[in-house]
């Protein structure tokens, strides 16, 4: 929150702490709508967010999505409900997604919190997908997360579904993850619970 307040009126599609050892490391990533925005971004270099100055400074996709593969890595092999200090002997940092297991289920983050069922499947067009086989994810007050899940005919299909990987749905690129049923039904339980599901 701190971090949307300090790029208030600025349109952020993902900000990611970077924790090292399980602790905050004081860096932290903010992906833009668009390159105007960064641009605009940018000008709040050194400003204070409290009593601290922060820095602003461009960096390259690839960093962002080491970081994410970092912070994913360990937290889908652990179990995604876990957030304590990652294993120490994870040194490499980017995580190779072919080396993963696959099941038939694919995690969808970094949607536009405003996506449809509908607009998942024709991004998957060349895949026959339906919708009661897409559950996008909702915070307890009933937002959209960004995140969703699809399950696939098989793992196979997953697998080449993960061809699409940063492709975008309207304005935001979207990463896949390969997941599992039962982190799909953990999350599809969690919405559940919500007034109107």
């Amino acid at each position: 929150m701190d971090i949307f307040k300090f790029f208030a009126g600025l349109d952020i599609v993902d900000a990611l702490l970077v924790n090292k050892n399980g602790r905050f490391s004081g860096e932290a990533f903010v992906v833009f709508a668009s390159p105007m925005q960064a641009d605009f971004a940018l000008q709040r270099d050194r400003q204070n967010m409290g009593r601290r100055y922060v820095e602003v400074f461009r960096c390259k996709k690839q960093d962002y999505y080491n970081a994410v593969a970092a912070e994913v890595s360990y937290e889908g092999i652990l179990d995604n409900d876990y957030h304590g200090s990652p294993p120490p002997s994870r040194s490499k940092r980017s995580i190779d997604k072919d080396q993963l297991e696959y099941t038939a289920v694919l995690k969808l983050r970094g949607l536009p919190f405003s996506v449809t069922k509908s607009e998942i499947i024709d991004f998957f067009e060349e895949f026959d997908l339906t919708e009661d086989k897409i559950h996008i994810a909702c915070r307890p007050d009933g937002k959209a997360t960004g995140e969703a899940y699809v399950e696939f005919i098989s793992a196979d299909e997953a697998k080449k579904a993960m061809s699409k990987d940063k492709m975008t749905i309207g304005s935001r690129y979207v990463e896949l993850f390969p997941s599992t049923p039962e982190e799909e039904r953990r999350a599809e339980s969690r919405s559940r619970h919500l007034v109107g599901h």
